[in-house]
Parts: C-alpha cells; structure tokens; sequence
C-alpha cells in the first residue's frame, strides 16, 4: 500500500443484517473526506450491492463466512475494498452480458437479480473485480470536496 494511503479495515459476519454496519462506517468516513450527501448515498448502495453479492453469492446457505471491506482513500481518490473468501463467478460474462446492454430495454424485459454490478459501474467512477481468490471487488470515486465543509 502507498505510504500517502489511509486505511480502515472492518470484518464482518457474511450475513445481510451487518450490511448496516459498512454503510454506517462510509457514511461516516465519506462525510470527513467532503462527498456531498448525493454521492455519499450513491457510494452506500454500490457498497451495499457488493456486500449484498458476497452475502447471497459467496457462501452457500449453510456456510459461514466474513465479508472483508477496506475503506482507503488518499489525495486523490477514495476506494471501498469488498473481499470474501467464498466462491467466484465470471466478472466478464456478467460485466459484458446483459447488464451492458439495458439501454433502451423496456423495463419488463429486465430480470430481477443481476444488476448488481451494473448498479455499481453506474454509481461508482471506477469498478474492478478480481475472482483469483474469492471475490474483491474495489469501487473507486475521485475526491470531490463539498465546498460547504472545506
């Protein structure tokens, strides 16, 4: 890690009712950093999203397991880290499927489940996902100072 980065690091149980706890903790490190209340609200249902993937996707019904998320942020940017231990899937097949393609599809062609990574590609400057080991997926958003707060 770059030595001009802070980090802050919170480990929670693979289960949709701490969820709370990482929107919480970006609020809260978000609002310090300036985001406006707008781009803070984008960035908690993005990490959310991703949170919610690990939850339903990682681990199976009966496996226990913990979601990982680093907040890092530095001059320039501000990245949330969603890492879990649990089994991948094909980024590229979902990134470049039929989430690519929603525009201009009438809204009863669209399927329930799925949008997720559209959902945090449209909120979100900058998303990369890495299934090597489990899944990480890191959403980026450039620093922009609220210019009430500086």
């Amino acid at each position: 890690m770059n030595d001009n980065k802070t980090q802050v690091r919170v480990i929670i149980p693979a289960s949709a009712e701490h969820i709370d706890l990482i929107r919480l903790t970006l609020y809260g490190i978000a609002t310090k950093l300036g985001f406006s209340y707008e781009t803070i609200e984008d960035m908690k249902v993005a990490a959310a999203e991703a949170c919610n993937n690990a939850v339903l996707h990682a681990y199976g019904d009966h496996e226990e397991g913990e979601i990982e998320v680093r907040f890092e942020w530095d001059d320039d940017s501000f990245h949330i880290v969603v890492k879990d231990e649990g089994r991948s899937f094909n980024f590229r097949e979902h990134a470049d499927g039929r989430e690519a393609s929603l525009e201009g599809r009438p809204l009863q062609e669209l399927q329930a489940g799925g949008l997720g990574i559209y959902l945090m590609q449209a909120l979100m400057d900058d998303v990369q996902v890495s299934t090597a080991s489990g899944t990480e997926v890191t959403l980026t958003k450039r620093l922009e100072r609220n210019e009430v707060l500086t």
